[in-house]
């Protein structure tokens, strides 16, 4: 078990990786259809929505899935308000006994 969590950790990490440089990719193909315009720039625009960014959305979709599953057979509950109450109740208490202390 310990190591799918590990593969599904090191997929999770590199598809996050991916979808980043792949979102930047499409900033910076819309940057040069603003600098190049005219029908040359519509059509890389209209590549990039119709074409590109379906595919990495699924990318991204999935790699997420991956995480998510991950996550939760290594019993984290990392979309938990328990654990957020629980991080708070902890810090919360730090600050108190900053301010006795002070």
């Amino acid at each position: 078990m310990k190591k799918i969590n590990e593969v599904l950790y090191k997929l999770f990490g590199w598809g996050i990786y991916i979808s980043l440089v792949a979102g930047g990719l499409a900033f910076f193909g819309f940057l040069l259809g603003i600098i190049i315009g005219g029908a040359s720039a519509t059509q890389l625009a209209v590549f990039l929505h119709k074409q590109y960014f379906p595919i990495i959305i699924k990318i991204a979709s999935i790699t997420i899935g991956l995480g998510l599953v991950g996550m939760y057979l290594n019993k984290e509950q990392a979309l938990s308000l328990v654990t957020d109450k629980k991080e708070a109740e902890e810090e919360m208490a730090k600050i108190k006994g900053e301010q006795i202390q002070g």
